[in-house]
């Protein structure tokens, strides 16, 4: 009993306090949403747009702070901005869109530093650049739930049309889909899962939770109604996990998560049955040795000799 004690006592101290209780709802809201949308960042390959939007909201975020209005509304609108911007640049000029985001993204980024340097310092300001889960106010958490949930609903209601969308754009153009309209959505949904992750964990960890439960699930899994299911889980796990280590061992929350995800990503790497390290090894040895133990009984028993008899 004293055993178990030791064990569960340090685990659920955490959740008897009303600030961790509203750490893991909040937490809880952004691994799911971000876990789902992970899924098809993985699959489009705008895996690196995420970190992109993530750092554009920062002007918003002090113009917010400057003008006394709600962070969200701040960063939403930057993010909503600086998206619009890289999908006209990519319409009416030749350029890849890697280089559009390169610009557009960054130039957000260095004006939300030059706003930052002429602003008072505030606690609230260091909160959004580097996140504080585990002091999140009830104004935020009620912010989290409302974009949360607008995301959740898009990601669910248009599932199908997103997959289908990103294994083949041209495809879903020739069934009558309308692929601009598709592509905004998703579009729309990075940007509030940023905004609403940004408040957990950070504008710099912030893409963590955008990349890691989706590549993990990748390799775990070749059907994609499976890594819907399997990245979600990894990163309410590791969100929950990492509010509990973060509360015993009083350090960062939000690098706390990021390195559990890291770790299960790591296991995911080495073990998973798909494409693990140590398991395709393994399976090879296993495959090379049953192959050899084959042919030895081949060779020992006439009967099972693979040589064609002659005749006369």
């Amino acid at each position: 009993m004293t055993l178990l004690q030791s064990f569960f006592d340090p685990v659920l101290a955490p959740f008897s306090y009303g600030f961790a209780q509203r750490a893991v709802l909040a937490a809880s809201v952004m691994a799911v949403v971000a876990g789902l949308l992970s899924c098809w960042l993985i699959l489009v390959g705008w895996s690196l747009l995420g970190d992109a939007v993530s750092h554009a909201v920062l002007p918003g975020v002090v113009l917010a702070y400057i003008t006394g209005v709600p962070f969200a509304v701040g960063a939403m609108l930057a993010a909503l901005v600086a998206v619009g911007l890289v999908g006209s640049v990519k319409e009416r000029t030749t350029l890849r869109e890697d280089t559009s985001i390169g610009i557009i993204f960054t130039t957000f980024f260095a004006l939300g530093l030059v706003l930052l340097s002429v602003t008072p310092t505030g606690s609230h300001l260091q909160e959004i650049l580097f996140g504080n889960l585990l002091g999140i106010t009830q104004t935020a958490l009620w912010q989290i739930l409302a974009i949360g949930a607008v995301a959740f609903v898009v990601l669910v209601a248009n599932a199908r049309t997103f997959t289908l969308w990103a294994f083949d754009a041209e495809h879903s153009r020739t069934m009558g889909f309308n692929t601009k309209a598709i592509r905004w959505a998703l579009l729309a949904c990075l940007a509030c899962v940023v905004v609403a992750s940004a408040q957990a964990v950070g504008v710099i960890l912030v893409v963590a939770m955008l990349i890691t439960p989706g590549a993990t699930a990748y390799l775990w899994t070749r059907r994609f109604r499976r890594m819907l299911f399997i990245a979600p889980l990894v990163a309410w796990v590791s969100c929950v996990t990492g509010i509990v280590l973060s509360f015993n061992w009083d350090v960062s929350t939000g690098g706390t998560i990021v390195l559990v995800q890291s770790a299960i990503f790591t296991l995911t790497y080495l073990f998973a049955p798909r494409e693990g390290l140590i398991y395709s090894l393994l399976a090879r040895s296993f495959s090379r040795n049953a192959a050899t133990a084959s042919n030895k009984r081949r060779s020992a028993s006439p009967g099972l000799s693979s040589s064609k008899p002659t005749i006369g």
